[in-house]
């Protein structure tokens, strides 16, 4: 889902650092820089990086710009290979059973915890290219006006890699925008004490 569709979940954030008057003519290379590189022929298990809003195949922003008035939009594509447990303790079994049978042949019986951990990862390697990995994509909006950045996610994991990525591509911090963060920004020291001391109202009873 993104902001394109009828409905969208989303997670807000400010920038805390002022943004350099000479990085916005270098936007556009900083995504190309950092944009998303495919892993089908690949053996990785993840990749991530920038692409086209428009279009999640296009990395280097040829279907249309990444400027939109006082907006920067663009996206995070993630893709990931999941290789299901069932299947890897399947043809773990199978080299471990192999190499079982190997060794029986050379007159030894046991199997070293080093040579059981480059079984397993040959085996992870062997099915890595058997697996394709599965794309998603996140939307971002970039408010240039406000300095306040929307991202198409709200699971933990995909907000901590979008701000980890947008501080490498940008080398700038952000901040989830929660409720105590906006009440904070808008509140003096003597009304944030108040706040600080309010309890959440239970509204059933425990059990």
């Amino acid at each position: 889902m993104g902001f394109a569709n009828s409905a969208c979940s989303f997670t807000r954030f400010r920038i805390l650092d002022p943004v350099p008057a000479e990085l916005w003519p270098q936007i556009p290379d900083k995504l190309k820089q950092f944009a998303f590189r495919d892993i089908d022929d690949i053996p990785e298990m993840q990749a991530q990086g920038w692409v086209c809003f428009e279009d999640m195949l296009d990395s280097e922003w040829i279907t249309a710009p990444p400027q939109k008035g006082a907006y920067l939009v663009f996206s995070l594509r993630l893709d990931m290979r999941r290789i299901p447990a069932g299947v890897v303790k399947k043809h773990l079994a199978v080299a471990l059973r192999d190499e079982k049978k190997r060794m029986h042949e050379q007159g030894k019986t046991f199997i070293s915890r080093e040579r059981k951990k480059e079984l397993k990862e040959q085996v992870m390697l062997r099915l890595r290219t058997r697996f394709l990995p599965i794309p998603s994509e996140f939307n971002v909006l970039w408010a240039t006006d406000k300095n306040e950045i929307w991202f198409a996610s709200t699971q933990n994991k995909m907000i901590d890699l979008f701000m980890e990525e947008f501080l490498k591509t940008f080398e700038l911090h952000l901040e989830q925008l929660t409720p105590y963060t906006l009440a904070a920004s808008m509140l003096d020291e003597e009304s944030l004490i108040r706040l600080d001391q309010l309890e959440a109202t239970q509204f059933a009873p425990q059990s």
